[in-house]
């Protein structure tokens, strides 16, 4: 036993489809990926405890947080990675010791859009058209990273600084050399011909390059357009319009768009040709359209027009009564105001009328109708009644309406009489304070008198925040505030008060109502596990964070059912229980419940003797050993979670089972002494099959009983550096032995196993289980479903060896003989083509072919070994090829590699079958003898 804390250390692997790495400053590197491809970042962990990992793309920060992870060895990955997506992503690991480790990568996001030519002649010579002797600019400009390089051809004739008088090739301060002008000095005959602009970022990241063609005539022209409309239309809602843009010059053609302000158009616009139809328009869709018309020639052609809709809405009035007089009532012998506010499309359009009882009232010298007032906003009009007298009392009616018809009018009716008063405000005794508990529905009241009655404004009187629309006031024409599922945040003061509109235009009136909510106390620890060993003391503390009312609160503790004591709180914040002593009935469910009038509030303890679970160690050294040829074994490594937080473990529960099945197998592992934190504790499982996946389960005992369990998956995998006495490979890991697959053919080799094949895949084809017979066991095999096509490859590579050193004291040199041997699945009737490459460090770019088969070997797994001679560090290459149709997936499995000959060689030629002559000799003798044994029964 040895105490083992590690602080994190953690690196960064990527996979997928990078272009290149290389090492910044500071050892941080870059990684360059072209857009669309996927990234795949892995994050490699050490330490214990076992380090969390969290990917973000700020350092340690939760912005920009990508995921919150506590999963081994995670995986960061970008399907279809888009520009915006580069940056600096940091992997941070942490376990409590020590600093956090941190490790960054800066991704590189690589793309190149297609360029675009845009042409303009030099200022003050633009014309219609280009004439001889003017001076045009071509420029080109394409988005890329990194920054592109522009080359020009006319014709098939490469265009460079020098080559032609009349042409000068130049990149502007400005710019960044990321854009190319073409300048033609003096236009001649022969600068009328085809320009092809070439951008290119130098095949960075496999991005090919991109070209553009412009044909410059004598007839290049900017684009001219008109706009056969009026500008503005104005039209009533339901109406259809139509907009007609006719391009009227410009070589090459023009295309044409539609654009309204910024906004996108209506979506039940129709748009044909060069006519935009908006059917059954509405005020929503009002606003300036503009037709653009552009052929990269010059400035975009473009005119506009506005689309007026015309509608009245928003009728309101106000009285004012004497405004030299200091008085709020109207009075006989006094001057009255009438005001009428309507909003109005056009404003223009807008017009008033007044009636009086129902009849027209004409402006005289008593009765002055005025139109605009700079005091009013516009879309007003004002009716001053002077030397008010009895017989002027009566309904006054503004009526508004449109020039030119076709919209409803609006009538607003005004009563001036002798109970014509100011509005008055109070709120009814029993609503303020008010007083409602959390959840509930509240009303909020203040009554209003007067003749006309206002719009009564409701907003929160104590703190500048918002009502529950949203707005900073709300409007209520009966003076009645509702509440639905009053929150405790809602309590407070609101202060309702009059508005101009719709009474009387004097100071607003106002009232304040009081808001009181009531709601149970919020306590903490809301649920709080205590694990205890017995015959020790402990103390549970509940704190009250927040109640109203909150002045006496009772406590109540207890154990289950069973009442501990009771009290109350009433300066303090907190109650405490104690025990000195646990004793087995001690153990259980302990609450505390702090109450008022509308509730209670409960902090829970569970107070338990179960161990804690166990930590498995996962960075073990030497973790699988081979016992014998069919069977390994497994180190298992853990440590105690806080061990002494409960009475001594006296032993660990061992379950294991193979993945897949139901059955556990169990032990019980014995300790002697107490256990230490961090302390690494060992236990050798034997007898594992091969290649099998094993679920292992561990469970602390004490005297209270079984504590926390903890769960693993072992997994049995090949040495990945073995010495050179054998290199073997069953795929079983996720890592497949540091086997990669080839990138620049069509498709790739896949890792599965039978028992998590999907049955959608092809029937008829491929393995039923691994080359053991096991259904869990992986294999690697193509999958030759669509998309796949005939004679489409799939290459997998080992990982590179080295040769064996040579004898320094030998006098003759002779290079090393390995055997080289996998087990093969060629089932299905479309089974195209299996071959074996030898690549050798020394012959860069050549496969030697070593081994190969076609065609349908049946339902069985077979096994292939061929003898190679590699002269330097080397690898083997495994190829697919698909056959003529679905039915074709082939596999493989147990790869090895051993030094010497092999055993029983197979033949050297194509080979057809594997079996060893040997074997075949047996087979010869048996068939013999069954000849031999029939014929003695005649």
């Amino acid at each position: 036993k040895f105490v083992s804390f590690s602080p994190p250390n953690v690196r960064i692997i990527h996979s997928g489809h990078a272009c290149n790495i290389e090492e910044e400053r500071y050892t941080e590197r870059v990684y360059t990926i072209r857009e669309g491809e996927t990234l795949k970042l892995t994050c490699l962990v050490l330490g214990h405890p076992r380090p969390q990992i969290r990917w973000t793309k700020t350092a340690g920060s939760a912005t920009d947080r990508i995921q919150d992870s506590s999963v081994f060895n995670e995986t960061l990955r970008i399907t279809r990675i888009q520009r915006h997506q580069g940056g600096r992503y940091y992997c941070k690991a942490e376990n409590g010791l020590g600093t956090p480790a941190i490790k960054s990568i800066r991704v590189d996001v690589y793309y190149l859009d297609d360029p675009v030519v845009t042409v303009h002649q030099s200022i003050g010579e633009a014309k219609e058209q280009f004439y001889y002797e003017r001076t045009v600019f071509l420029r080109c400009a394409a988005n890329s990273n990194p920054p592109v390089r522009y080359s020009w051809r006319r014709g098939r004739e490469f265009l460079s600084q020098g080559s032609d008088k009349g042409v000068e090739i130049y990149e502007p301060f400005f710019t960044q050399g990321e854009t190319k002008i073409l300048k033609l000095k003096n236009l001649r005959p022969q600068d009328y011909a085809n320009y092809t602009c070439t951008a290119s970022v130098r095949n960075v990241c496999g991005i090919p390059d991109k070209s553009v063609l412009f044909r410059l005539t004598n007839k290049t022209a900017s684009p001219t357009i008109k706009l056969l409309v009026e500008d503005p239309i104005v039209a009533n809602p339901g109406q259809t319009v139509i907009l007609v843009c006719i391009i009227s010059g410009g070589e090459p053609t023009p295309t044409l768009m539609w654009v309204r302000n910024t906004e996108e158009l209506p979506k039940k616009s129709i748009l044909k040709s060069e006519t935009l139809t908006i059917p059954a328009i509405s005020t929503e869709d009002a606003g300036v359209y503009s037709c653009v018309a552009s052929n990269n020639v010059g400035n975009p052609a473009k005119k506009s027009t506005n689309i007026v809709v015309r509608a009245l809405k928003k009728g309101r009035f106000w009285i004012t009564p004497d405004p030299y007089h200091n008085d709020d009532n109207i009075q006989i012998g006094r001057e009255v105001k009438i005001s009428c506010q309507v909003e109005a499309t056009p404003p223009e359009e807008l017009m008033f009328s007044w009636l009086k009882n129902g009849r027209p009232l004409r402006s005289s010298e008593r009765m002055v109708i005025t139109q605009t007032d700079p005091d009013v906003a516009p879309g007003a009009t004002n009716l001053d009644i002077i030397d008010l007298k009895f017989t002027d009392f009566g309904t006054y009616t503004c009526v508004a309406s449109l020039k030119n018809g076709g919209i409803p009018e609006i009538s607003i009716d005004v009563n001036i009489s002798s109970t014509t008063v100011p509005p008055n405000l109070t709120v009814p005794r029993e609503k303020s304070p008010l007083v409602t508990q959390e959840g509930d529905t509240v009303d909020l009241q203040c009554l209003v008198s007067g003749k006309p009655k206002p719009i009564i404004l409701w907003s929160r009187a104590d703190k500048e925040a918002p009502m529950l629309d949203g707005n900073m006031q709300t409007e209520s024409y009966d003076g009645v505030l509702r509440i639905v599922n009053v929150s405790r945040e809602m309590a407070g003061t609101y202060r309702c008060q009059t508005s101009q509109y719709n009474g009387f235009n004097v100071k607003p009136r106002e009232a304040i109502v009081e808001l009181i909510v009531l709601y149970p106390p919020t306590v903490e620890p809301v649920y709080t596990e205590i694990r205890q060993g017995l015959g020790r003391p402990f103390s549970l503390s509940c704190r009250v964070l927040r109640a109203h009312p909150s002045k006496v609160l009772d406590y109540e503790w207890k154990l289950g059912t069973r009442l501990l004591t009771v009290g109350q709180l009433d300066t303090r914040d907190e109650t405490e229980y104690h025990v000195r002593a646990l004793n087995r009935e001690g153990y259980g469910a302990y609450t505390c419940d702090i109450k008022n009038e509308a509730g209670a509030g409960r902090c829970t303890f569970l107070v338990t003797g179960k161990a804690y679970a166990p930590e498995f160690y996962y960075d073990t050294y030497s973790i699988l050993w081979q016992n014998k040829p069919r069977v390994y074994g497994f180190k298992l490594q853990w440590t105690q979670m806080n061990p002494n937080a409960v009475d001594r473990i006296m032993a660990y529960r061992l379950g294991i089972k193979q993945t897949g099945h139901q059955r556990w197998w169990e032990q019980e592992i014995p300790t002697e002494d107490n256990i230490q934190k961090g302390e690494l504790l060992t236990y050798n499982l034997t007898e594992l099959i091969k290649p099998e996946a094993y679920q292992v389960r561990l469970t602390p005992i004490t005297r209270f009983g079984e504590g926390d369990s903890t769960e693993r998956i072992i997994r049995y995998s090949a040495p990945v550096t073995p010495d050179w006495s054998k290199f073997h490979c069953a795929f079983e890991e996720d890592t497949i032995c540091m086997f990669t697959q080839d990138k620049t053919e069509e498709f790739d080799w896949t890792r599965h196993s039978a028992a998590t094949r999907d049955t959608k895949y092809t029937p008829n084809t491929g393995p039923s289980s691994d080359r053991t017979g096991s259904k869990q066991g992986f294999y690697m095999y193509i999958e030759t479903s669509r998309p796949r096509l005939e004679g489409d490859k799939a290459r997998l590579l080992t990982p590179s060896f080295n040769l064996a050193p040579k004898n320094p004291y030998g006098n003759v040199v002779t290079n090393p003989t390995y055997c080289f041997s996998f087990f093969y699945h060629m089932y299905g009737k479309h089974i195209g083509t299996l071959n074996v490459y030898l690549r050798q460090k020394s012959q860069t770019g050549q496969d030697t072919s070593v081994w190969t088969l076609s065609g349908n070997q049946g339902d069985r797994w077979r096994q292939a070994r061929v003898n190679i001679n590699p002269t330097s560090s080397f690898q083997m290459v495994l190829e697919g090829i698909r056959g003529t149709g679905i039915e074709g997936d082939i596999a493989v499995d147990d790869v090895t590699i051993e030094e010497g000959e092999c055993r029983d060689p197979p033949p050297s030629s194509n080979i057809r079958s594997l079996a060893s002559p040997t074997a075949m000799h047996i087979w010869q003798l048996c068939l013999t003898l069954l000849l031999v044994l029939v014929g003695l029964r005649r």
